[in-house]
């Protein structure tokens, strides 16, 4: 097959079916999204075909942690991980569409996030003469050839290249299908990291705000796994049974990451154990019990969403999505904290909270396709992701 001239069709479509991929930093699975996309920019239209996470297998999670958020780790062990991750991927996306009944040569394209192993915003290496940085492993050339499918990858690297942090990307695609006349709209995503864009009711790219804001669920994650054998606080059971060390809480609000001026980048790179034990031996706090820690992590969580959010003028409506969206003790506490603000999920927008960040690659990708890109943030109109073909 020629490539390029398939490449040159798709370009010309005017509708196109996309899988969009999405691993985030909790490193609970692949989120798998079949989208059908019509249009383009402020014309898109999507409809989420089919909808599948796989969860990772314990061995598999726990040979990529190795190489995770860590400054120190085994290049032989990165690279084989590259084309590991890449593969997995690829068979997951053969297993879904089999499971769909959807003959691969009906598929444009996949959008393949990768698997983030490090962010390194300058504000966080604080290194004078480098500049913003992130990797993302699971080459799409992988991808591309073990599934025959045109696969976009690596989308970060473009807004970095911008001048962007290389995060979040969400706001691209928020900006695309979430823009209202009827109301100031925040999309918050909980997931690992917290983040959220801004949508004004008039819809002017020039005043979208879009920035990671803490942490969501990545060190509630780290300690359940630590102290439970368990991936994430199922209903939030065990934040329910724990009190809040506000001692502990007032020490980790105190970091300065928190103040500084949106947008910004973070991830487990600051939000991890280390900081737990950090901000513990700031205020001589020698023990804390597991249910104590991960009630005090849940509250930091919405401590810091609701703090950002309330800083915006009422009326406005928080759509939500992401893992947190199914912790009761992080959403019903948001609605107390943020009593002026009507919180609902995406679910009301008609994208399915869990999907919505496989999605939102899928647009990226469409975005590509069709030679569409959106000025947000004063950041240079551009096309992301690298295309890879499979021959």
């Amino acid at each position: 097959m020629n490539y390029i001239s398939r490449l040159y069709e798709i370009s010309q479509k005017s509708e196109r079916l996309i899988v969009g991929l999405m691993s985030g930093t909790s490193l609970d699975g692949l989120d798998l999204a079949l989208c059908k996309i019509s249009g383009s920019g402020l014309e898109t239209s999507v409809e989420l075909l089919e909808f599948e996470t796989i969860v990772y297998q314990d061995a598999f999670r726990k040979d990529v942690q190795l190489v995770f958020s860590k400054k120190q780790v085994d290049l032989e062990k990165l690279c084989i991980l590259n084309k590991v991750i890449a593969s997995k991927h690829a068979e997951m996306i053969l297993h879904c569409l089999q499971k769909w009944n959807v003959e691969k040569d009906a598929i444009d394209c996949i959008a393949s996030h990768g698997q983030t192993i490090y962010h390194a915003p300058k504000r966080l290496h604080k290194l004078a003469e480098y500049p913003n940085a992130s990797l993302q492993i699971g080459d799409g050339d992988h991808i591309a050839v073990k599934t025959g499918i045109i696969t976009l990858c690596d989308f970060r690297q473009k807004n970095i290249a911008a001048g962007g942090e290389g995060a979040p990307l969400a706001l691209y695609a928020d900006a695309l299908l979430f823009s209202s006349d009827q109301e100031n709209r925040i999309l918050l995503n909980i997931g690992g990291i917290a983040n959220f864009t801004f949508i004004p009711l008039d819809g002017n790219p020039s005043k979208i705000i879009s920035s990671d804001i803490g942490p969501g669920n990545t060190m509630i994650n780290a300690l359940t796994a630590k102290y439970y054998n368990a991936a994430f606080d199922n209903n939030g059971l065990i934040a329910a049974v724990g009190e809040v060390n506000n001692k502990l809480l007032s020490a980790m609000l105190e970091h300065s990451f928190f103040n500084d001026s949106l947008p910004k980048t973070v991830g487990p790179e600051l939000f991890n154990l280390d900081f737990i034990n950090q901000s513990m031996a700031y205020e001589g706090i020698s023990q804390v019990s597991p249910e104590d820690l991960i009630a005090t992590l849940t509250r930091l969580t919405v401590e810091v969403i609701a703090k950002n959010v309330n800083n915006f003028e009422a009326p406005l409506t928080v759509y939500a999505s992401g893992g947190g969206c199914h912790n009761p003790m992080i959403f019903n506490e948001l609605k107390k904290a943020m009593p002026d603000v009507s919180l609902k999920t995406t679910k009301e927008l008609g994208i399915d909270p869990d999907a919505k960040e496989a999605i939102l690659f899928a647009i990226l990708a469409n975005e590509t396709l069709s030679s569409s890109c959106l000025s947000i943030q004063n950041l240079p109109a551009v096309t992301m992701g690298k295309i890879c073909l499979p021959g």
